[in-house]
C-alpha cells in the first residue's frame, strides 16, 4: 500500500511546522517522542535509551486511543500514564503500519491544535 497523496501532503505540512519550530526535520520516531514529552511532561535533561522508548510507546498508545484500540487505565507514581489495549490492530505489512501511525499522530497533533 503506498501512501496517499493527502496522508503524504499533511504529513509534510506537519514536518515544515516542526522544521519551523524546532530548526531541524523529525522523522516519525522523533514525532513520537516529542507527543510522549507532551502526554508526560517528562523534561529530564537526560533521557535512557529505555526512557525514550518508554515515551514514544505512550505517544502510540495516546495516538491510537482516538480510533479505540488503547483506553488510558491512569498514571503511575512518577506520573508515567498507562495503556490497555481493548481493541485488535488491523494485520498490515510494515509500510501500511507506518502510514497508520502517521494518520493517527496527524490527528492527535489537529486535535492539540498544533
Amino acid at each position: 500500500m503506498f501512501i496517499s497523496d493527502d496522508l503524504q501532503q499533511r504529513w509534510w505540512n506537519l514536518e515544515a511546522k516542526l522544521v519551523e519550530r524546532f530548526g531541524k526535520k523529525p522523522d516519525l520516531e522523533a514525532v513520537l517522542f516529542l507527543i510522549g514529552m507532551q502526554e508526560t511532561g517528562f523534561m529530564n535533561e537526560k533521557i535512557s535509551k529505555e526512557q525514550k522508548q518508554d515515551l514514544m510507546h505512550v505517544a502510540v498508545c495516546k495516538a491510537l486511543s482516538q480510533s479505540g484500540y488503547y483506553i488510558l487505565e491512569g498514571n503511575d507514581a512518577d506520573g508515567w500514564p498507562h495503556y490497555r489495549q481493548v481493541k485488535e490492530l488491523p494485520t498490515m505489512m510494515l509500510m501500511e503500519q507506518e502510514n497508520f501511525i502517521k494518520d493517527h499522530v496527524l490527528l492527535y497533533m489537529e486535535n492539540e491544535g498544533f
